[in-house]
C-alpha cells in the first residue's frame, strides 16, 4: 500500500464487523432494578490504540459529550465521542451497552430521538429523510456534530413509521374461501 492511500485509510472510521443476533432486544444485559441511575461521565482517551497499533483517535479530532437516555432499562448514559467516531461503536469501547443489531444503518434497533443536539448519519438507511426530519438517528451510523443528548424509541414503532404504509394496511383478516382455494389445489 503505498503512503497516499495509508494517509487516507487512517482518517477513515473503523470498519466494523457486526455479530448476527437473532434477537436484537439481547444484546444488552438486563438491570433487575427500576430505579433510574446515570453511569458515569467517560472523559475522551488521549488516544485510543486500533488493531494495528495505530491511533484511532486524536486530540486534534474535537469531542462532543452525548446523553443516551435508554428508556427500556431506565438508565442514563453519558459519553464522549470524537466527531470521526460512531456513537455506538464509542459508546461499547467505553464498556457502555446500547441496544443494536444491524452496525450498517439498515435497521432500526438502535433508533433514537434526538433531543438536542445535531449529528450526522450520511449512512442510515434504515430511516428516511421524513424521520430524520422529524428527529429520528441511528447510533450505529451516526457521528456527533455537537454535545447531543437522544432517547432510544421503541424499535417497532419506529419500524412502523418506517415501512407500515408498504407493508400493511391495518390488521390481517383471515379469508376462508382463499384458504379453501389453495388447499384444493394441493
Amino acid at each position: 500500500m503505498s503512503a497516499i492511500s495509508s494517509s487516507l485509510f487512517s482518517r477513515l472510521p473503523p470498519i466494523h464487523r457486526h455479530r448476527l443476533h437473532t434477537a436484537p432486544h439481547l444484546n444488552y444485559p438486563k438491570h433487575r432494578c427500576s430505579s433510574k441511575t446515570t453511569s458515569e461521565l467517560r472523559t475522551p482517551p488521549a488516544s485510543v490504540t486500533g488493531q494495528n497499533g495505530s491511533s484511532s483517535c486524536s486530540l486534534s479530532v474535537p469531542s462532543h459529550k452525548v446523553t443516551v437516555h435508554d428508556r427500556q432499562r431506565d438508565i442514563v448514559h453519558e459519553f464522549f465521542v470524537p466527531e470521526d467516531q460512531y456513537i455506538l461503536h464509542t459508546a461499547e469501547s467505553q464498556n457502555i451497552s446500547l441496544p443494536f443489531a444491524c452496525r450498517h444503518g439498515c435497521c432500526t434497533s438502535c433508533a433514537v430521538r434526538v433531543k438536542s443536539g445535531q449529528l450526522r448519519q450520511p449512512e442510515a438507511l434504515g430511516i428516511s429523510a421524513e424521520l430524520k426530519s422529524k428527529g429520528y438517528a441511528l447510533l450505529c451510523v451516526g457521528f456527533p456534530s455537537s454535545d447531543l443528548e437522544v432517547e432510544t424509541q421503541d424499535e417497532d414503532e419506529v419500524y412502523w413509521l418506517q415501512f407500515g404504509r408498504y407493508f400493511a394496511r391495518g390488521p390481517v383478516e383471515r379469508d376462508d374461501y382463499a384458504l379453501e382455494l389453495a388447499m384444493g389445489d394441493e
